[in-house]
């Protein structure tokens, strides 16, 4: 009996089909990817729990040039959402058109890390949040100086008391409203994040043979590991005639010389160029 070439083609498609499922599978296989799954909730300090007029307020104290000496400065002049919350230069502008030595890192779910900043020494997003504003080189601008201008301002006047009733448009305030808004720039569903839940076809197939070579041959994942793809590290990478000291200037170990923190690898595509110094 002679079986029709259609017949043939059609088995040839379903046993290809099942072996391209089984590959997909056997990635997946003895492997725990749930430490790469998106947390449930956003991380946040039981003394300043995110509410819509906190956020409402961080976002128009983020973009409001007041914040500077120069009162030509936001937040969101270095961290544009256009350009992954980040400035898409080597290294960061600041008062007076300075050129800073550090780029300007992303703060994309900054509210998952431990530790703000290239050299971590920010403990908290409300602790990093009035920094910039203070230094000279960044945004210029003196806090008290800061205060009174948004104190004559009967909308920051009402913000603030909807946000942090009878507490008043302080520093404390300020950093807090900052950071609350800080902590909702979150990256958004990627077919990865799909893909990792069960959805095996959310992600191509070459993407897959990618992850499979980033967590193995590659070793990328030694320090871009979990949900954000960083092991909120700080490591040296051997670059020489940097004369930056890094974490060593926060904290006095050797291997620390040099050593920045590992960037999460969220939305990269939007935040070139890398590293801490372009």
């Amino acid at each position: 009996m002679k079986t029709h070439p259609t017949f043939i083609h059609m088995a040839r498609k379903v046993v290809f089909m099942i072996c391209l499922g089984m590959a997909v599978t056997s990635i997946q296989a003895g492997e725990d990817y749930s430490r790469f799954l998106r947390p449930a909730e956003i991380p946040q300090p039981d003394n300043n729990r995110i509410t819509t007029a906190r956020v409402e307020l961080g976002k128009m104290l983020f973009f409001d040039p007041r914040l500077s000496g120069s009162n030509w400065i936001s937040c969101g002049t270095c961290h544009n959402p256009a350009l992954g919350w980040s400035d898409g230069l080597p290294t960061a502008v600041g008062h007076g058109m300075g050129v800073l030595e550090r780029a300007t890192p992303t703060i994309l779910n900054t509210a998952y890390q431990p530790l703000q900043l290239w050299d971590g020494r920010a403990r908290t997003l409300e602790q990093q949040a009035l920094g910039p504003i203070k230094a000279t080189g960044e945004m210029n601008q003196d806090l008290d100086e800061v205060i009174k201008e948004l104190s004559v301002l009967k909308g920051y006047r009402d913000a603030f008391e909807d946000a942090y009733p009878g507490e008043g448009i302080t520093e404390k305030t300020l950093a807090k409203a900052l950071a609350t808004y800080e902590r909702t720039i979150v990256s958004t569903e990627a077919p990865f994040d799909r893909w990792v839940k069960g959805e095996t076809h959310a992600m191509s197939q070459t993407a897959q043979k990618g992850f499979e070579v980033f967590l193995g041959k590659g070793r990328c994942a030694l320090c871009h590991d979990g949900f954000n793809f960083t092991d909120n590290g700080f490591h040296n990478l051997g670059l020489k005639g940097d004369e930056d000291p890094g974490r060593y200037g926060i904290r006095k170990i050797k291997i620390l010389k040099g050593a920045f923190k590992t960037p999460t690898l969220r939305d990269i595509e939007l935040t070139a160029p890398y590293m801490h110094n372009g």
